[in-house]
């Protein structure tokens, strides 16, 4: 257990941290940071908390579509606004000035998110709120996870942009590279992601996704 937790918090950590390359990137931001980059432009909450009011949000409609969140999802919720906040705080993250150093600091934030998807994951504590909501969408419309997710990030990346968020040639970046970048981690660690179970909040420990998967 104290084995899996430390997975969980080094996970988000470098999920925070990730996330926070990708946006001092300042080529566009992954859907769901420009969304939250553009509701601060609105309300007066830093970006991690905004990241944490969205997760709650996202958290009811994942229930509400028969979604128990984990402890995971929790904390998946709280600490990376935490570590968003800490992150964009430090002096240590630059802000690059040229486009070359700007794409490696994408990419590599894109790689550092992939890996704390990884430990996150594998701790087996719950999938993160978006990634439940994206599930309980797929078992409430039958639809393949390709078109769900598509439809999910492209809705979130233009409620961004109209709300002033930084989408840009990064954003489509992310779009394809992010899920390539969560595989190549669990592939060099020998794992699957569809292997996990998950222990749910209240109840009985979570089927995988490949078993909640509809047929």
């Amino acid at each position: 257990m104290i084995v899996r937790g430390i997975f969980l918090l080094w996970g988000l950590c470098l999920f925070g941290l990730g996330i926070v390359l990708t946006i001092k990137s300042n080529l566009g931001t992954g859907p769901w940071d420009a969304f939250h980059l553009g509701l601060i432009n609105y309300i007066p909450v830093t970006l991690g908390q905004v990241s944490q009011l969205t997760g709650v949000v996202v958290i009811a409609i994942g229930a509400m579509l028969g979604i128990n969140p984990g402890w995971g999802t929790i904390a998946n919720m709280y600490f990376i606004g935490v570590f968003i906040d800490l992150f964009m705080a430090s002096q240590w993250v630059p802000v690059p000035g040229h486009w070359l150093t700007q794409l490696v600091m994408l990419l590599g934030g894109v790689l550092v998110i992939g890996w704390g998807s990884f430990f996150y994951l594998s701790a087996a504590f719950g999938a993160g709120p978006r990634d439940s909501f994206m599930v309980g969408a797929i078992l409430k419309t039958g639809w393949p996870a390709w078109k769900v997710r598509t439809i999910l990030e492209t809705s979130v990346a233009a409620a961004g942009y109209l709300l002033g968020g930084p989408v840009g040639i990064g954003t489509v970046i992310v779009a394809f590279t992010l899920g390539p970048s969560i595989q190549l981690a669990f592939t060099i660690m020998g794992k699957r992601v569809q292997d996990i179970h998950h222990d749910a909040l209240i109840g009985k420990r979570k089927e995988s996704a490949q078993q909640k998967a509809p047929g």
